[in-house]
């Protein structure tokens, strides 16, 4: 039977301890890391003491910590019979898309450095976990945007937010050069908007409404949200994405995957599920503030995806806000 041995940058964060959980499951071995910008050691709880996971806090821009982590890695690789690098690092909370430094420095430099030292120890594998962001103001069609869709980007005098995607979106390239020349089988996944039940930083939009919802049975929003629309994806569906593809035959191949449902929902509905699963019957609105180059409408297809792998979502946006809601109530009698 084959061994196989994942490694993974970001690794409390939404799509690294999902990741974890279910290599761990699969049972297979992970060595992980994380600084905790974006996430704390609460993610990993039920998982942080398996002998399956080698876990240390660390930082994918810091020397001596990779360096660490390699000799790891090549200590213990031909224990293993694939070796497979997933970077989940990334620059995400929505203030730091204005932020053209950090972006680049995690998001392109330490993605291009984690590609290398995948190289370097003779990785099998690398899974490059990319953002729908880089559909930017072009993200929307009647059937889906595809994979290989032009891009229409906002300019930099209209949104520096689009630093963020351009950085991601320059990833894709390393990925794909990198297969093309022979040096790594990889490829890229853009996720749709990813939530998951054990996010507690209000950061993203489903943890602020729940945040909101519970202390104030009210949320103030972007004058955006009147309009806009989107669709959301549960980390374990984002998680068993990025597992279909590594398990594919032909699906290593440089290029880009989809990864999404095809569950829309306005911000306002969404608002709305939180509400119901929080059992509010009443609760405020507030609109403050406008965010510039925001698309009001984001829908991917997932075709590619679903006909090379066997991958479906399996939880549905109100299963998943239930779960949302339930781990928060949870955590808030603890």
């Amino acid at each position: 039977m084959m061994k196989e041995l994942y490694v993974i940058s970001g690794m409390t964060g939404m799509t690294g301890n999902e990741l974890a959980r279910q290599i761990i499951a699969r049972g297979e071995t992970v060595i992980g890391f994380d600084n905790f910008f974006a996430s704390s050691r609460h993610t990993i709880a039920d998982i942080e003491n398996s002998p399956s996971l080698d876990f240390f806090e660390g930082d994918i821009n810091d020397a001596p910590t990779m360096e660490m982590l390699e000799k790891k890695v090549l200590a213990a690789k031909e224990n293993y019979d694939r070796v497979i690098y997933i970077n989940c690092a990334a620059v995400v909370h929505t203030e730091y898309f204005y932020d053209v430094e950090a972006t680049f420095q995690t998001n392109v430099i330490g993605m291009k450095e984690f590609l290398e030292q995948a190289v370097r120890v003779g990785a099998d594998v690398y899974i490059n976990c990319s953002t729908s962001e880089v559909y930017s103001m072009q993200s929307w069609n009647e059937n889906g945007v595809k994979e290989d869709d032009y891009i229409l980007f906002a300019t930099a005098e209209h949104s520096q937010r689009t630093s963020y995607a351009a950085g991601k979106l320059l990833t894709e390239f390393f990925m794909k050069d990198a297969v093309d020349k022979g040096r790594i089988k990889g490829c890229s996944l853009r996720f749709a908007n990813v939530y998951s039940d054990n996010e507690l930083y209000a950061k993203h939009i489903v943890p602020h409404i729940i945040t909101e919802l519970i202390e104030k049975q009210s949320v103030k929003l972007l004058e955006n949200s009147r309009k806009n629309k989107r669709t959301f994806l549960h980390n374990q569906d984002s998680c068993s994405a990025v597992l279909a593809v590594i398990d594919g035959k032909d699906t290593l191949d440089g290029t880009v995957y989809n990864v999404a449902t095809e569950e829309e929902v306005s911000i306002l509905e969404l608002v709305d599920i939180c509400a119901k699963a929080l059992k509010l019957e009443k609760y405020d609105i507030e609109f403050e503030g406008y965010r510039s180059a925001d698309p009001e409408r984001r829908l991917l297809s997932s075709k590619k995806l679903c006909e090379r792998t066997k991958w479906q979502p399996a939880v549905s946006l109100r299963e998943g806000i239930e779960r949302c809601v339930k781990y928060r109530l949870d955590k808030k009698e603890d």
